[in-house]
């Protein structure tokens, strides 16, 4: 699912808001997630997950290409963690 099709989605479901009031709501709900992130703070959604950031330590990679040794710097990487009301909606349809 695209950000412009749960947009459409949460518009047919409340038809009393206009189109514009709900991608407002969509956007504004990502970019908080995303400014948590970037101040280095956690995001739970209960039932749902917890997005995090991990720090990755710069190590000494190799280009697929050349074979020669290239150094890669240490860098901040977005993490979500599924929740446990999620990870069991989702393994219940497999059975």
């Amino acid at each position: 699912m695209t950000k412009s099709e749960l947009i459409l989605l949460l518009a047919e479901k409340n038809p009393h808001l206009f189109h514009r009031d709900v991608e407002r709501i969509v956007s504004t709900i990502f970019d908080e997630i995303s400014e948590a992130l970037a101040r280095g703070g956690r995001v739970e959604l209960r039932g749902f997950g917890a997005f995090s950031i991990k720090n990755r330590e710069s190590r000494t990679g190799r280009n697929p290409r050349t074979g020669e040794s290239v150094k890669v710097s240490r860098k901040s990487v977005p993490f979500f963690k599924v929740g446990k009301d999620l990870k069991q909606r989702l393994n219940a349809t497999s059975q």
